[in-house]
């Protein structure tokens, strides 16, 4: 069972982004599928690895476009990936000093992190890059 389900209304009209935020939502699923399994914390550590490393792969790739097109949200929107980067981050450390576990509350922190910033932040410059032409 997936804990995010990608839908239409969740696309912002940008392909490129569109399919990275399902490889996101991809690697958030097998996590919690990990989880689910009672993988070993070492499976489940470097899947949080990969994640954390697609999502500032991605971000860099949102924050380019903004600079690009001269985004005029730009700045507020790169505070809320600065800010998730540092929590995954700390969540990351904790994890790998035993500190933490992957369960049900950092899962679900993360879906509700990920769909709420699709579906307001990233809404946001949908009609900026549409009227841009980015397709």
């Amino acid at each position: 069972m997936s804990l995010i389900t990608w839908s239409d209304n969740m696309s912002v009209g940008v392909a490129k982004i569109d399919k990275e935020h399902r490889k996101l939502i991809e690697l958030i699923n097998l996590l919690h599928s990990e989880m689910a399994a009672g993988k070993s914390n070492q499976v489940m550590g470097k899947v949080l690895d990969e994640l954390i490393a697609y999502t500032k792969g991605h971000f860099a790739m949102e924050e380019t476009l903004f600079r690009t097109y001269s985004y005029p949200q730009a700045s507020a929107h790169t505070q809320e990936h600065d800010a998730l980067t540092k929590k995954v981050l700390d969540l990351q450390g904790e994890f790998k000093a035993g500190k933490t576990f992957i369960g049900a509350p950092t899962l679900n922190f993360l879906r509700d992190w990920l769909t709420q910033h699709i579906l307001k932040q990233d809404m946001a410059y949908k009609l900026f890059f549409e009227s841009k032409g980015v397709k």
